[in-house]
């Protein structure tokens, strides 16, 4: 195991990250290595450090939690230098605000708990020992030598979990089904193959703090019974997969994994499977389908994976977070978990915030925040000063709700209820200037093409509602296609195989249900109302063009003239709608007009 005498966490905020702290980490790395230290300092990468707004790129340097901002490549050699070299606090540096505390480092955002991220950028995830340090399989010490398999089960059963794949199920109640099927030898899953577009929760788990999964399914292991255990995680996530295999590596290295666990007679192993990236195989049956090495395609059930799943053998599937959880609820006690929440969803949830908001990223909160917390005081609120629209929950497969249900307390009956769900924990925030239509057809786009093909309500129905919604976007709908987006939503839902197919029509019910009046209007007055769809917007310049000829010389096409301090002309049918001359005007003298 190495050890440094430095630790120096920079901050991967994405607005640190668009302002170039990977070039920062980059440079870092390699003036350490010139000047010989790159053996004592180690560089990690952290959430958020202090302002990214302000401050960004910063870095923090332990043990001497000092604070450095505003770092560019050109400033690095000189902190090295400085700093690791000649032991002196680079001043012009640093920055200007009281040091941080462990507690502020990648501090939460308003309103935010932090059970399943508790670790995340606070310790290495390459060392074990770090995680130790934060009381790392004291859990599993504790299940091993004090708690039957039974009692486990019970624990987790009075705390609440429910499965934060997306359907909810009991948590306990999945181990105690398994366990209590005959059949051996048993298997365990992690669901790691995170499909949804913009989700990224549990990638930042499995990156930052893959020994809390590790732990996780150890202690599952004990309560069903299970001998071995397969993370199945999807390719696109090298790091993730990387930091799995160290972590099991490591745990094999300290007893936690392998033969005769602390001379208990439990034994259990891990090992990791890579996905090709299909998001059908979020769907427990195509998962195991793939594990086993066959084609990633869902079966009907029953049996149900507890009864007959990997090998034919009972199996039990939970997915990233919902093992990194566990842990925290045997060391604190089902009370303490159950009292985060709502009366039927305990705890904390992670979500991953994107589109139109302040502040986007991967948050973590407790079941019952009302979506408006989450918007305005988590998120910050709506960017750009537009205003709040709509968001859509529980990702590709979920649904749509409007202002009227900011105030809903987010948990699984509640969103459920508005004709939404909560997935796996992706938001997608659209303000004002969303065409509705236009973000229906992109889900469309996702769920058609990632449709296995194997059933017929599936593979026809999601395309034949593509390309319905394609045909409104260019300007050729026909009366008749709303009645026959209701009649396809209805029959792929109620005729679909697995919950890809049977979940794919959602967005369109829910976009239907509450933004009709934009279907409308695309289908009978061929205009977009958010002046976003091509076919259906043209651009006209105002009297307030001064023919300083930027948008002319800008445009890709040729299709404004006009002589200089004269009036501009856009010929509409040869502009191809690319907004080039909206960007690059300087007088916002071109309106987009429906």
């Amino acid at each position: 195991m190495a050890f440094y005498r430095s630790h120096v966490l920079v901050s991967v905020d994405p607005e640190c990250l668009a302002k170039g702290a990977h070039e920062v980490i980059d440079a870092l790395n390699d003036e350490l290595t010139v000047q010989g230290l790159i053996d004592e300092v180690e560089v990690l990468e952290t959430s958020r450090i202090g302002d990214p707004y302000r401050l960004g790129p910063d870095l923090v340097v332990y043990p001497e939690n000092i604070h450095y901002a505003n770092l560019s490549v050109d400033d690095i050699p000189f902190l090295v230098e400085e700093h690791f070299l000649k032991g002196r606090v680079v001043e012009k540096f640093r920055a200007q605000e009281k040091a941080i505390t462990d507690e502020e480092l990648g501090a939460p955002k308003p309103k935010e708990v932090r059970v399943v991220l508790r670790n995340c950028g606070k310790i290495d995830p390459h060392n074990i020992e770090d995680y130790i340090a934060e009381d790392g399989y004291q859990a599993l010490g504790r299940v091993i030598s004090e708690l039957t398999p039974e009692q486990v089960i019970d624990e987790v059963m009075r705390s609440g979990l429910r499965g934060r794949g997306g359907a909810g199920f009991p948590t306990a109640r999945k181990w105690q089904l398994c366990r209590q099927v005959p059949d051996n030898p048993k298997y365990l899953i992690c669901n790691a193959d995170e499909g949804d577009p913009g989700a990224f929760m549990n990638r930042r788990v499995l990156e930052s703090d893959p020994h809390s999964v590790v732990e996780g399914m150890i202690i599952a292991a004990y309560a069903i019974g299970a001998s071995m255990g397969y993370i199945y995680c999807r390719a696109e996530y090298p790091i993730a997969v990387q930091n799995l295999k160290i972590a099991i590596a490591q745990a094999h290295e300290f007893g936690f994994l392998g033969k005769d666990i602390f001379r208990t007679g439990f034994s259990f192993d891990l090992e990791v499977r890579m996905g090709a990236g299909a998001f059908v195989c979020g769907e427990e049956t195509a998962l195991i389908a793939s594990i086993e090495g066959r084609r990633g395609e869902p079966r009907p059930r029953p049996p149900f994976p507890a009864v007959k799943g990997v090998w034919g053998k009972p199996t039990n599937n939970n997915n990233v977070e919902t093992y990194a959880v566990v842990p925290q609820i045997i060391l604190k006690g089902a009370d303490w978990y159950a009292s985060m929440g709502t009366e039927k969803s305990k705890g904390t949830k992670t979500f991953a915030i994107a589109g139109d908001v302040v502040k986007p990223g991967l948050i973590e909160v407790p079941f019952g925040i009302t979506l408006r917390e989450v918007i305005f005081d988590v998120g910050g609120g709506i960017k750009d000063g537009k205003k709040f629209k709509a968001i859509q929950t529980g990702g590709p497969m979920g649904g749509c709700l409007v202002e009227e249900h900011l105030d809903l307390p987010v948990d699984y009956e509640a969103l459920t209820a508005a004709g939404s769900m909560m997935g796996s924990g992706g938001l997608i925030i659209m303000d004002d200037e969303t065409c509705m239509v236009d973000m229906a057809r992109f889900f469309m786009e996702f769920t058609q093409d990632e449709s296995c093909g194997k059933c017929t309500p599936c593979r026809v129905g999601t395309k034949r509602l593509l390309e319905i919604h394609e045909k409104i976007c260019a300007g050729k709908g026909k009366p008749g296609d709303l009645a026959e987006l209701d009649d396809l939503c209805a029959e792929i839902s109620k005729n679909s195989l697995c919950g890809l197919g049977q979940g794919a029509p959602n967005p369109v019910i829910s976009m239907l249900r509450h933004f009709k009046s934009e279907y409308e209007a695309h289908i009978f007055e061929k205009r977009c109302p958010a002046r976003v769809c091509k076919a259906l917007i043209r651009f006209e310049i105002q009297e307030s063009c001064t023919g300083c000829t930027v948008c002319s010389r800008n445009c890709p096409v040729e299709a404004i003239t006009g002589e200089r301090r004269q009036l501009h002309v856009i010929d509409n049918k040869k502009c191809i709608r690319c907004g080039i001359c909206v960007q690059v005007c300087n007088f916002d003298a071109i309106d987009v007009l429906s």
